[in-house]
C-alpha cells in the first residue's frame, strides 16, 4: 500500500478551527514535524483541507 508523508511547514496560527482540529488529529502539532500515514480517500480529504499548510511526499 503506498504511504504519504506529510510534513507541516506553515503556522496554525489564524487557521480555522476545522484546519487546526484536522492537523491535530492527524498528529501534525509543530512546524517542521513529519507523520507517515496509509493513503486512502479518508486521508486525501483530510489534506485538501490543509494542503495549503502541509508538504506532500509519495513513498
Amino acid at each position: 500500500m503506498k504511504t504519504l508523508e506529510i510534513t507541516l511547514k506553515r503556522s496554525l496560527i489564524q487557521t480555522t478551527p476545522k484546519q487546526k482540529a484536522t492537523a491535530k488529529a492527524l498528529g501534525l502539532t509543530k512546524v517542521n514535524k513529519t507523520v507517515v500515514k496509509e493513503d486512502n480517500a479518508s486521508m486525501r480529504g483530510m489534506l485538501r483541507i490543509i494542503n495549503h499548510l502541509v508538504n506532500i511526499v509519495e513513498k
